[in-house]
């Protein structure tokens, strides 16, 4: 009987198919079609972008916090389209807002930093550098990705690496460089310190990158801020009604208007009581205020990706957990925090080992390409201004590295009234 139903059923899938399969087909295939035009109009526009490494040469004396640094961002914002047209997405394969790469690198010899940029927004980058921290040097660099094998892992070198975001909601801020300020500079803290101590005790053939790709977003996330913070106060956003509702309400008050006032949508006087937020403990209502205070910020959808390579019989460890634990000082537990994204992580979890060790390399194999090509992950988190200003800025004079690459001399323009021959 079941295998008489079965044949049934297929028969009559098969009869529906040969009546309407000239209309089925096509679209089918118009829609294969479709994806593979999309994919391939994205490619292209990603190969003709031409990109531009610049390096930043730090003076030996930064007094300035990473108040500048956010001003950087601010600038850096101007990129963003406003919205990308149809004939940009499906025709010139833009599918996405344009974004710019700011790099922290480490080598034996020392630690670098670089802003990796499509070449028509170079001269957006130099002013907006150079206008907050004029006594800078930038030149285009060689791409250091080229001292290292083009392909890693291999049988000589190791990777580790992962991406980080958010562990909460957008909306949540990390911890940003408010809190390492002091007015006197015997306690002032600057948060890149960790990090760059890290670097500079490299030895050779060992290498430590930080990625941080950042592209100008909307205000999708600012809306979802608003509502997650009515959320935590309490606050009912009154429901939409829809058309029915409307037409319902009419009918209501037409047939009620010769024996009672009409009362509309909008028209109801709010509900006395307390007010929400006086019902908020200090703590809930420093959550509700960082929120705002986040949100009121320019957003970049960011990514920060981190990779490790070390040569296989010496590969150190302890220096992933050194920066690892640098990207700690940024969580709260009331607020946010950076963790590392499972689905990018060089690890291996759960107790299935079939095929262990080559999951293994392919998920390293991928996170080198990923850091390579710039390759975005699905999941994204947004950052304003203040927090990626809190994450790169350039070292002030309270970082000591030994092997932090600052400038010996300052550049000046020659006197006025120089006479030449």
């Amino acid at each position: 009987m079941i295998l008489e139903a079965l044949s049934a059923i297929v028969n009559n899938i098969i009869a529906v198919f040969a009546l309407t399969w000239w209309v089925v087909l096509p679209l089918a295939l118009g829609f294969v079609f479709w994806k593979f035009w999309v994919y391939h109009v994205y490619i292209g526009y990603l190969r003709s972008i031409k990109w531009t490494l610049l390096e930043i040469k730090i003076p030996a004396v930064i007094e300035k916090t990473p108040k500048a640094m956010e001003q950087v961002f601010a600038a850096v914002y101007s990129i963003y389209s406003f919205g990308l047209r149809f004939s940009q997405k499906y025709i010139e394969g833009h599918l996405r807002e344009d974004w710019i790469s700011f790099e922290l690198v480490g080598f034996a010899g020392g630690v670098h930093f670089y802003i990796r940029t499509p070449e028509g927004y170079r001269n957006l980058i130099e002013a907006s550098v150079y206008a907050q921290y004029p006594d800078t040097e930038i030149h285009e660099a060689e791409d250091y990705k080229k001292l290292m094998p083009q392909t890693l892992p291999n049988k000589v070198y190791d990777v580790w690496g992962t991406d980080y975001h958010l562990s909460r909601e957008d909306a949540y801020p990390i911890q940003t460089y408010h809190y390492f300020e002091e007015a006197q500079k015997e306690k002032r803290l600057d948060p890149i310190a960790a990090l760059t101590e890290a670097m500079s005790k490299l030895k050779n053939d060992e290498a430590i990158w930080i990625q941080i790709l950042v592209s100008p977003t909307g205000d999708e996330w600012k809306k979802e801020g608003e509502a997650l913070r009515d959320k935590l106060i309490g606050r009912k956003k009154p429901a939409s009604k829809g058309f029915a509702d409307r037409v319902w309400e009419f009918f209501r008050n037409f047939s009620i208007a010769t024996i009672e006032h009409p009362v509309w949508s909008g028209d109801e006087k709010p509900r006395e009581g307390p007010n929400p937020l006086l019902l908020l403990t200090q703590g809930e209502r420093d959550v509700v205020e960082a929120i705002e205070k986040k949100i009121s910020r320019l957003g970049f959808k960011t990514n920060i990706r981190f990779l490790y390579i070390d040569r296989r019989d010496s590969f150190t460890r302890s220096n992933i957990g050194a920066v690892m634990s640098s990207f700690q000082q940024y969580s709260t537990l009331n607020l946010n925090s950076l963790r590392p994204n499972v689905d990018t992580f060089t690890v291996i979890r759960g107790n299935i080992k079939l095929f262990k060790d080559r999951r293994l390399w392919f998920r390293k194999r991928r996170i080198w390409e990923s850091y390579r090509r710039m390759f975005w992950p699905k999941k994204v988190s947004v950052l304003n201004v203040e927090e990626l200003a809190t994450i790169f800025h350039f070292p002030s004079i309270v970082v000591e590295a030994p092997l932090l690459r600052r400038l010996g001399a300052k550049k000046g323009e020659p006197p006025a009234g120089l006479p030449v021959e």
